[in-house]
């Protein structure tokens, strides 16, 4: 069992969820839930997988809240 971490926004125009996974090029996708979005990143990864490994390119540390006056 592998574990990702996956950036997940949603487009304000259209309500869509995209996600990629940091560092992981071709490693994103979208869907109209996050239901549907964990799934179709899922096959996404799986996919990728085939052809091995990655190597990432950089490594997900966390988010931070910015406040500016």
């Amino acid at each position: 069992m592998r574990t990702y971490t996956a950036v997940i926004e949603r487009d304000p125009d259209t309500g869509v969820y995209v996600g990629h996974i940091p560092g992981w090029s071709g490693a994103h996708s979208q869907g109209s839930s996050l239901d549907e979005l964990q799934a179709n990143l899922r096959e996404v990864v799986a996919m990728l997988l085939e052809d091995g490994e990655p190597q990432l390119e950089t490594e997900f540390i966390g988010t931070q809240t910015l406040q500016v006056a």
